[in-house]
This record gives structure tokens, sequence and C-alpha cells, in this order.
């Protein structure tokens, strides 16, 4: 099965995310139990406030579950992710959606194209966080808005070590019981385990260029929106 590890080399990541495709939101959803999809996403859609006219760039969209909220609520939605095989699965079931494949570290647009771009559950998974977000930054519009959803640190220590345990125990074994490549979980909850908490991501995305940088914990810390605006 393929897998990837915590050096995260773009092409196994890549393969990684094409194998479990086909069951990656139905493996997340009992993973989550439920949390994914019916609070931690609609906050996020929440922060990011779509609206007719809006331009956005959903990176690391997948199969574009994300995505087509935000078309739903008027805005132009670009989907881009790196997975072939996650698009693939996407444009099956959204064949409207505008899917483009991408690297996060070289975007396929031109700058100041986007009034938002948004990504979830991904940042960790890119080799170079720094150069994500400069690139994130550099197709923004002055002014325009980064909205950032990703797994953190519980704000409670004995909180924060049950959950880990989780993460490192369960989480692999429901993957095998759903999943087409539960070993792809073990690599997710490692990268979990090894993702900086709030204020040092803060402090990248700030020292990436990005101002006005604040962060809304969610689930007690479970998961963290980061959010900043691009300077004018």
């Amino acid at each position: 099965m393929t897998r990837a590890d915590l050096t995260k080399q773009p092409q196994a990541v890549a393969a990684m995310f094409d194998n479990v495709a086909e069951g990656y939101d139905r493996t997340n959803a009992v993973a989550t139990m439920g949390l994914e999809k019916h609070y931690w996403r609609p906050q996020t859609l929440g922060e990011i406030a779509p609206r007719k006219g809006m331009k956005i760039l959903d990176l690391a969209a997948g199969t574009g579950a994300s995505s087509i909220r935000l078309r739903e609520a008027g805005a132009e939605v670009v989907s881009c992710d790196f997975s072939v095989g996650m698009l693939r699965v996407g444009k099956r079931r959204y064949p409207d959606l505008d899917l483009i494949a991408g690297d996060a570290l070289r975007l396929p647009f031109a700058d100041a194209t986007f009034d938002v771009v948004t990504i979830s559950w991904a940042l960790r998974n890119v080799n170079d966080v720094t150069v994500a977000l400069q690139e994130m930054l550099r197709v923004t519009r002055p002014g325009g808005r980064l909205v950032v959803l990703e797994n953190s640190h519980p704000t409670w220590k004995p909180f924060r070590v049950a959950y880990l345990e989780y993460m490192m125990r369960a989480v692999p074994v429901v993957a095998k019981a759903v999943s087409t490549n539960p070993d792809a979980y073990e690599y997710l909850a490692e990268s979990v385990r090894a993702w900086p908490g709030q204020e040092p991501l803060a402090r990248t995305i700030e020292a990436s260029g990005w101002t006005r940088v604040q962060w809304r914990n969610l689930t007690g810390g479970l998961v963290a929106i980061h959010r900043a605006v691009k300077p004018a």
C-alpha cells in the first residue's frame, strides 16, 4: 500500500491520496465522528463568508466536498489539488466544479487572482509550509484573505494526551475498517502529532507576509481556524 512519511515528498503524498480518494470523505466522517462534516467545515464556511461575485481558491480541495458549498453560496470557486485521483472522484461527483491539478508550492495562477484562498487539512502535508503560504499570498488580491482549517493542539493537556492516543491508535483501526488504504492513515496520524500548535503556526503565517493573523479554536483546540489578510 502507498503511504507517505514525514519528509512529505510531493510524489509520495500525491500517490497516497490517489489511493484513498474513493473512500476519503467517508473515512473522515467516521474517524471524526461527524464533527468534520457537521461542525468544523460549516464553521470554516462561516469564516470564509462566500458570496456572489467573490473569487475563491479552494486549495487541496480533494474531491470538492468543500468547494461545492462555496459554489452554492454564489462564489466563483477554483478547486485545486495535486492528487489527480482525488480530482477524478470530485469530477464524477460534482461535474460542474472547476477542478485544476496543481502544486501548492508552484500554484498555476497569476498574481492577485483571488479574493480568498482557503486550505483545509492539507497545509501540514506540504514539505515547505512557508513557500506554500507565500504562494497563497502571491495569488491573493491586496486586502484579500487566507482561511486555514487544520488539526491543532487541544488547550487542555489531559485532553491533548487522550487525543494523540486516539490519533495514533484508534484512527488506523477505523481506517482498516472503512478505507482502501489504511496505511495512509498512519501517516496522517503521525503528521497531526508532529504539527505545530496554534501560536507557532500563526507566527509562520505572519512571517510569510500575511497580516492581522488570528485563530479560533474548535472543539477545545482539536482543530483551529487561522485567518489572515494580505497587505493592501
